[in-house]
């Protein structure tokens, strides 16, 4: 399914590469795993190679899909608005989607933590979601794209340059 140095995507972990496949006995079960390291930490992961699939391990999204994904972001005609929604059921939902195989997924969150944000300040919580959204989705967009991580999240903030500013704007306010 995967080759050696080949970048695969690790839901919840990011981009990573098959540094090699290793045969090992656990419990008395000899099985296949992709020893993945994870790009952004340096982590190391093993991932059975049978069960690969099951746990979301899967090939960096194509240039079309990157594309759509970052056109998404830019499409606000999706969100309602700040709901009041009980932030603890909306972690848990964003926490879930974060966990997803699908970009798109990830790509959701960031964009309605950006535009919650322009309602209400972000709880600690919120931030550091939204902080770890955009890694994954920068860091995918990024070898997706053919380009550098540091550009595609200048260009994400670029596009919710209003809602940062207006988040500024309250905390100024609130000193």
């Amino acid at each position: 399914m995967f080759q050696i140095n080949e970048l695969v995507v690790y839901p919840a972990q990011g981009v990573g590469r098959i540094e090699r496949i290793d045969s090992q006995e656990i419990g008395g079960v000899r099985a296949d795993y992709y020893i993945v390291r994870i790009l952004s930490n340096s982590v190391t992961l093993m991932v059975p190679v049978k069960n690969a699939r099951n746990v979301g391990l899967r090939h960096v999204c194509s240039l079309r899909s990157g594309q759509e994904v970052f056109e998404s972001l830019r499409d606000r005609s999706d969100f309602t608005g700040y709901t009041g929604q009980n932030w603890n059921r909306r972690y848990r939902e964003y926490s879930e989607k974060l966990k997803s195989v699908n970009l798109a997924d990830v790509a959701y969150v960031l964009k309605e933590l950006f535009l919650i944000g322009m309602d209400k300040e972000l709880s600690f919580g919120e931030r550091r979601l939204l902080e770890q959204a955009m890694t994954l989705v920068t860091m995918e967009l990024a070898y997706s794209l053919g380009r550098d991580q540091a550009d595609v999240k200048a260009d994400i903030n670029e596009m919710f340059a209003d809602v940062i500013m207006k988040q500024q704007e309250k905390l100024q306010k609130t000193k």
